[in-house]
Parts: C-alpha cells; sequence; structure tokens
C-alpha cells in the first residue's frame, strides 16, 4: 500500500473528508470508468516490470467523477508516496519547490485545479516533467546565476474541469490524457450500496436506485445524498434507509425526481422567467442568480446540458422543452416564419 504523505494547502471540508473515507484503495474496487480503469491498469504493469516510474496522467472532466479518486489509488497500486498540491495554492515557483525537492523514487505528485496554476509555474515545471530536473536562479541582474537541480524521477499526475485552459505545451508533456465520463444509475446504485456498507447503514436495493436517480450522473453527489439520507433515517427512522426512506429525505433537501438541487431550478426560473428562455449569457445568469460563473460552467450546467434542459448556442443558452416541463411551464409557441413567397390574386 502506499505510503501516503499528504501535503495539502488550504483548509479541507467536510465533503472531503466524507469523500475521503469512501474511496476505493486500488483499481480493481473503482466502480465505473471502466475502459479507464483497465487503461491505467496496464499501465501500472507496465511500469513495474520495466522499473520505470508511471507516465504523466492528465484527468478531465465535470467535478465528482472521480480525477481525485484516481490519482489516490494509483500510488496503492504503485506502492509509493503520494504529494497532493493544487493549482490556485502555486502563486509562484517557489511554492512548487516543497513538493519537487520531496520527492521519493516513483512517487506521485497530484495537482488538482491545474488548469489555475499560473503560466510562470507551469513553464517551471516542463524541466522537472521532462528531464526530472529544475533550473533555479539565484540573484539578481547581472550577478545572476542558474543552478540545475536533479530530481528523483515521479509521476505528475493533474485533474482539470477545463482542459481547453491548459496550454498546449503543457497538454503535450502528459503521456496519458483521460477524460472521465458521467455514470449510470446502476454504476450509482452500485457505490451507494457499497458505500452504505462502509457506513455501517442498511440500505435496500430501491433505496440504492433511488439515491442514483437523484445523483445527477456523480458519484460525489451520490455519496452526499447518502450521508444525508443516513443522517435522516437515524433521526427520524431506525437507521434503514428505504426506498420510502429516501425519497422522504431528498424530498426535505429540495431534491427532485430527477436530481435537480434549488440552485439546479433557480437557474432554470431565471433563465425561463428572466430572460424568456434565451438566449443568455453565462455571466448574466451568474450576476442575478448571485453565484460565481466557473460555478454555473462547471457544476451546474455539464449535468443540464447531458439531459438537454438546456443547450449552448454562439448568443448563450437557450432553454430546451425538458427545462419548462421540470418547472410545470408550458414551453413559448414559436413564431411562425415569414413567408419567402407573396400571396397574389393569381395563384
Amino acid at each position: 500500500m502506499a505510503r501516503e504523505k499528504v501535503i495539502t494547502s488550504g483548509p479541507g471540508d467536510e465533503q472531503k473528508k466524507h469523500d475521503a473515507a469512501l474511496r476505493p484503495k486500488l483499481l480493481k474496487e473503482v466502480i465505473g470508468q471502466r475502459k479507464v480503469a483497465e487503461r491505467l491498469e496496464i499501465a501500472v504493469r507496465a511500469s513495474k516490470k520495466l522499473n520505470e516510474p508511471l507516465g504523466h496522467i492528465l484527468f478531465d472532466g465535470p467535478p465528482g467523477l472521480g480525477k481525485t479518486t484516481f490519482a489516490t489509488v494509483l500510488p496503492n497500486e504503485l506502492g509509493t508516496s503520494l504529494q497532493m498540491t493544487s493549482g490556485p495554492a502555486l502563486a509562484k515557483p517557489a511554492d512548487l519547490l516543497p513538493f519537487l525537492t520531496n520527492l521519493e523514487e516513483g512517487s506521485v505528485l497530484f495537482i488538482d485545479e491545474i488548469h489555475r496554476m499560473p503560466r510562470v509555474v507551469e513553464e517551471f515545471i516542463y524541466p522537472a516533467m521532462e528531464d526530472f530536473r529544475i533550473d533555479i536562479v539565484l540573484g539578481e541582474g547581472m550577478s545572476a546565476r542558474t543552478i540545475s537541480m536533479t530530481l528523483k524521477r515521479f509521476t505528475l499526475i493533474g485533474a482539470t474541469t477545463r482542459s481547453g485552459m491548459l496550454s498546449g505545451p503543457m497538454r503535450d508533456r502528459f503521456k496519458m490524457h483521460e477524460h472521465l465520463e458521467f455514470y449510470s444509475v446502476d454504476e450509482l446504485a452500485t457505490i451507494a450500496t457499497v458505500n452504505a456498507a462502509k457506513l455501517n447503514t442498511p440500505i435496500t436495493s430501491q433505496a440504492s436506485l433511488e439515491l442514483a436517480r437523484r445523483s445527477r450522473g456523480t458519484p460525489r453527489v451520490a455519496n452526499s445524498r447518502l450521508h444525508w439520507t443516513r443522517s435522516f433515517a437515524a433521526a427520524q427512522h431506525d437507521g434503514t434507509i428505504t426506498e420510502e426512506v429516501a425519497r422522504a429525505a431528498l424530498d426535505m433537501a429540495e431534491v427532485d425526481r430527477d436530481g435537480l438541487d434549488k440552485n439546479d431550478r433557480k437557474y432554470l426560473e431565471t433563465l425561463i422567467d428572466l430572460y424568456g428562455g434565451g438566449p443568455t449569457g453565462v455571466e448574466a445568469l451568474a450576476a442575478t442568480i448571485n453565484l460565481a460563473s466557473d460555478t454555473l460552467s462547471d457544476e451546474i450546467e455539464p449535468y443540464l446540458l447531458r439531459e438537454q434542459y438546456i443547450t449552448r448556442s454562439p448568443r448563450g443558452r437557450v432553454a430546451m422543452p425538458r427545462a419548462y416541463s421540470a418547472l410545470g411551464k408550458l414551453p413559448p409557441v414559436p413564431k411562425p416564419k415569414p413567408d419567402d413567397k407573396q400571396g397574389s390574386l393569381f395563384e
């Protein structure tokens, strides 16, 4: 198992602790994303047989789909150590030095939100990724000199929700680029069942399916729903999560049968009621809802786009018929297009 030496940057929160407690430890325990897991298993086996560090890996996809899970599982598979940080915490090259100089042979450095790493830090890490060395400049002006420091061979794992914001040279330095997809209802139901067992909470198969259907195709959301339902079952019932208990708990949390929560509905209500169904830009929606535009584009919109509640046009976001149905509204009647032909008395 990995000798996990985790260096965190910034305070954690309760949800992250819950997620960490429920994460699988090995690739064979990962539910869903099987194609990705199979490719990673081959890469791990090759790394061990060739006695080489695992190639650098970039995971991308919406939040909560398992990017951090894969990053924590791989060191366990390799039997090596793990260091963790995030792009926003690396404001300058000096912030990266403690992580690079503490690396062990074959260890893993995980950078979450790597697209938010400043360009100057990105350029500093290029030689570390390619040649396992860094160049440190001492002094200033005419007296400045550069020292080249050799590093232990390591694996960099990056996670991003916006791979397009990474520069081309940065993306090219990753040997593997894996995009994570949303999970099926059956996969999420299995995750709910397995994690309920880890929490010593009885749950019925129908309750697991109910949680899965309301979890937006995302394991992190499923775990959050499970924790809330578990608390509800313990406080209001005998602790067992049945289908009836799951429905009551999620209804109380304002999560509807399609998995839409209050922020999703607020988004759709604003788009339809205030902007006439669109098209409108994400910045305008964010300002009206009083949420960050990154929250809308990274956390709310991916599911709404996937499930065809909204669509993107060159002019902005547009509400689809399913959005009107979810809010109990009638979609607008399309305006008739003007006929190119002019009527005539002789027709």
